[in-house]
């Protein structure tokens, strides 16, 4: 298995890193949160890191080190837009529920 983006997800990815000046990709980061459960964190990659598994879709590039693969294994990332909100989505077959702010996960 591995973890794919969209091709919304990819251009806007692509678009970011264009307007950032360049970069590498996107690094998936899970974490715990402040809520409760895990947390997804998206950082700019400038340069892989040791261990780094690096997923191509669509041009872009998505970084997860092997502690947060761990979480995400078989994730799609999608990018949604709705009214004045937007931003990357996770459709993550691991989880087994959410908390109601939507800000964090269970596995």
């Amino acid at each position: 298995m591995a973890v794919s983006l969209t091709q919304r997800a990819a251009e806007e990815i692509i678009k970011s890193l264009e307007e950032r000046g360049g970069g590498l990709g996107i690094r998936v980061i899970v974490q715990s949160s402040e809520c409760s459960g895990m947390a997804y964190r998206l950082l700019f990659v400038d340069a892989p890191e040791t261990g780094d598994e690096v997923f191509e879709s669509h041009g872009a590039r998505l970084y997860v080190d092997p502690k947060s693969l761990a979480w995400i294994e078989g994730t799609v990332v999608d990018f949604i837009e709705a009214g004045d909100d937007s931003g990357f989505a996770f459709s993550n077959p691991n989880v087994s529920s959410q908390c109601g702010c939507g800000g964090s996960f269970y596995v």
